[in-house]
This record gives structure tokens, sequence and C-alpha cells, in this order.
């Protein structure tokens, strides 16, 4: 059963962190709780967020996190207001424009979010779109409702989808980026699984025990292991091939020689469950 963590933040600027036991650690969840927007983000958003990934960076027990948009729907993108009076607006010369480090930082959630040493889960209901989108990408896994709805339509509004950009690209690959980001198409689940948005649709009504079987395949794996891992994946694709296998050399000897390795390689030998397992 899930309850309110108390250490966190609760509702903080329209996010609601709500934590789950499990025989070893916990789950996070963290509901976009802002329904009336559809969970459109807001600076005050983008803030919780990147406090609750400031939060449990460090947090040991958490095994991970899962992000949901609550009243059916996942995000509906970026809220404008912020830059409702710069609409059309041309700066004055010289003048430095205020609209780049509020944008920015939308980039360095979205960076935060793949960074975290925990695995993430993102189940989408009803629309993604935009920045929505860009929140899906950081996901290691995505779950689908079967009639959710997926889109970056910011040029169809005359809006560059600036900081979603790489993140999509990394996810989908250059050409289906191209075509998702260029064009601003709304895709279905059933498309989004096919270019490789989405990695599970569900049937109605069928997300909540589709994420349960998703958490216990993830808790079979070691917490460190798997922050080793999501480091080693982070690493730029233009990386040198020697020098990024050095660095996955050091990553092995180390997962090596940690306690997590000796409990996992004797429970397998042992025929038994490694003390991080859950079961579903």
């Amino acid at each position: 059963m899930s309850t309110s963590d108390p250490t966190a933040p609760h509702a903080q600027a329209g996010l609601r962190v709500e934590r789950q036991p499990l025989a070893a650690g916990f789950v996070e969840t963290w509901w976009l709780d802002q329904p009336a927007s559809r969970n459109a983000l807001t600076d005050a958003l983008v803030e919780a967020l990147l406090a609750a990934c400031g939060r449990v960076a460090a947090d040991p027990a958490l095994r991970g996190v899962v992000l949901r948009g609550a009243g059916g729907h996942f995000c509906a993108g970026g809220s404008l207001g912020g830059f409702a009076q710069a609409i059309g607006q041309p700066l004055a010369p010289g003048e430095d424009d205020p609209l780049v480090p509020m944008n920015r930082r939308f980039g360095t959630l979205l960076q935060a979010l793949c960074a975290l040493p925990q695995w993430l889960l993102v189940a989408v209901e009803g629309v993604a779109m935009g920045g929505g989108v860009g929140l899906v990408c950081c996901a290691d896994q995505v779950l689908a409702d079967a009639d959710a709805q997926f889109a970056t339509p910011e040029v169809t509004l005359g809006v560059v989808p600036a900081q979603i950009a790489p993140f999509v690209v990394r996810r989908l690959g250059a050409a289906r980026a191209r075509r998702w980001l260029l064009t601003g198409a709304r895709q279905d689940a059933a498309a989004a699984l096919q270019d490789g948005l989405v990695d599970e649709v569900t049937p109605a009504g069928g997300l909540d025990e589709a994420l349960a079987r998703a958490i216990a395949r993830h808790c079979a794996a070691a917490p460190q292991a798997v922050a080793a891992t999501k480091r080693l994946l982070l690493v730029e694709p233009e990386t040198p091939l020697p020098q990024l296998l050095d660095v996955a050399a050091h990553a092995f000897a180390a997962g090596l020689r940690s306690p997590e390795a000796q409990q996992g390689l004797a429970a397998f030998a042992a025929r038994r469950p490694a003390p991080w397992k859950v079961s579903a």
C-alpha cells in the first residue's frame, strides 16, 4: 500500500509524492498533480521535480521512481504562463534574453531525471504532449495505456521544441525524431510503441497491474549495479571507444569487489533469491 512520504514534499507546486514499502527498500511514485491543466509544466512544478531528484539521488534505500500524471492525463506540456508577456516581442538592442535561462532550466530537469541512480518508470495515461514527451524520453521503461496520445506539437504553434529535442533523438533515433519534431503529428500508443517511445502498451484499466510487474522485474537488479550501469549508459556517444571501455572496466572491477556482488553471486550459487529481489 502506498503512503505519503513524511520526508518528501506533499503536493508541493503540483507534485505529490507517495512511498511504497518493499521487502527491501521502497519505491516512490511522483504524481504530476495539476489535473485542471492536464498537469502542464509550470516553473514551480519543474523546480519541485528538480528538488525531488536532488533529494533521492543519494538515498540508498530507494529502489526506483514511478512518474505518473493525476486526473487521467500524464502531461500536456510546458505552460506558457511565464512567457506570455514575451510572445512576439523582440529584445531591445544588447538586452540579455531572460527566456534563455527559464527554458534551459527544463533541460536541467531532463538531465537530472536521466541521471537518477535509481531506475525510472514512466506510466502514461491520456496525453503526453511537448515537454511531457521530454519527460517520457528520460525513462528507463515506459508503459502506456492503450488510449494514450503523444505529440510534440511545438512547431505547429510557431515554437521550437528546444530542450526536449536531444532527448527525443536519444530515445527515438535521428530519423524518427525528425518526423516527430518537425511535423508535430499526434501519435497513438501503438504508433509510439512501434517508434520506440513506449516499451509496453497495456489494455484499458491494466496500467497498475503492469506497473506492479515492471517494478518486480526491476527490483531483481542490485541497486548499486543499476546505478553504475546507468552512469555508463549516460556516457556521450562521441566518447572514443577505448576511453569508454576503460571507464567500463573500472566500473566492472569496482562492482565485482562490492558487497553486492558477493551477496548476489552467493545467492546464485545457493539457488536462493538475492537479498534485494522483490516478488511481484
